[in-house]
Order: C-alpha cells, then structure tokens, then sequence
C-alpha cells in the first residue's frame, strides 16, 4: 500500500495532502518522506540553543523511547542571520534526518548541500542515491526572514 502524497505548498512555505475525488492522492512515497524528513520538527538536543529563548525543544510525542526520532533540527535556524555558518548547520541537519533512509535500506546514500543563493535564500538539495546508482534530488528555497539583519 502507497502512502499518503504529501505536497509542498511554496506560497504557505508548508507541507499538505491533497484529494482525488473523495480520497487522499497516494504514491511517490519518496518524496513524501522527504518532506516529513526535513520539515517535521525533531526534538533539539540538550545542548542546542533554542531559538526563541524559551525551554520548549518541539519534537513529536510519537519519539518517545524511538531509536531514530522523526523530523529534523532545520527549526533551530528560523531566527538566525543566513551567513555561511548557517547554511553549513542546514546541510548538517538535512543529511542527519535523512539518514534514516539509508539505514532501512531505502537509499544507497544521502547527502545535501546548502547554499546561500541569493542575500536572502537559503537554498537546500537533498540527493537521494538509489542502490542502482540513480539519484533523485529535491530543491527547497527559503525566503530568509533575517532576524537582526
């Protein structure tokens, strides 16, 4: 059985389902992962410092006693100034949640770069490389809403 599409709305900057007739779309199980993977927040280490000065580490109850949790830790960078110290702690946060993939054997190999495209757009690629040597890859820009810029 496929799972639920998950869509990327650019204009909400948020993930969605979308309806075919009376029924949710399934399929491209992948990329559906791959939006949970990266844009669900993961519960922030201990010794990460939390954006918005509170005590609050987000996270999914549903991580609870789980090996691997779910999401990624790219919540932690909302307030930051988009400098290249950044966009090096997203490529770390991106191919951390999506490591999941390999170690259930649904990818050969992950990675991610993250680049400062424009003085306000942080731009993020996912490369998913499959166990026959393909690769798909994923494209996400945000429009840096710079705290302090």
């Amino acid at each position: 059985m496929a799972d639920i599409t998950t869509v990327w709305d650019i204009s909400r900057g948020e993930g969605g389902w979308v309806l075919v007739g009376p029924s949710l779309a399934s399929g491209n199980d992948l990329a559906t992962a791959v939006l949970i993977s990266l844009f669900t927040d993961r519960t922030a280490e201990p010794s990460d410092v939390l954006p918005d000065g509170t005590t609050d580490r987000r996270g999914w109850w549903g991580d609870l006693d789980e090996d691997v949790p779910i999401g990624s830790r790219l919540w932690l960078l909302e307030r930051s100034k988009l400098v290249p110290a950044v966009a090096s702690a997203a490529k770390g946060y991106a191919e951390e949640a999506l490591a999941w993939l390999v170690s259930d054997d649904v990818a050969a190999k992950v990675s991610a770069t993250a680049t400062i495209s424009r003085p306000s757009t942080l731009r993020l690629v996912a490369t998913i490389q499959h166990a026959d040597g393909t690769k798909t890859a994923f494209t996400f820009d945000w429009a840096w809403a710079q705290i302090g810029a």
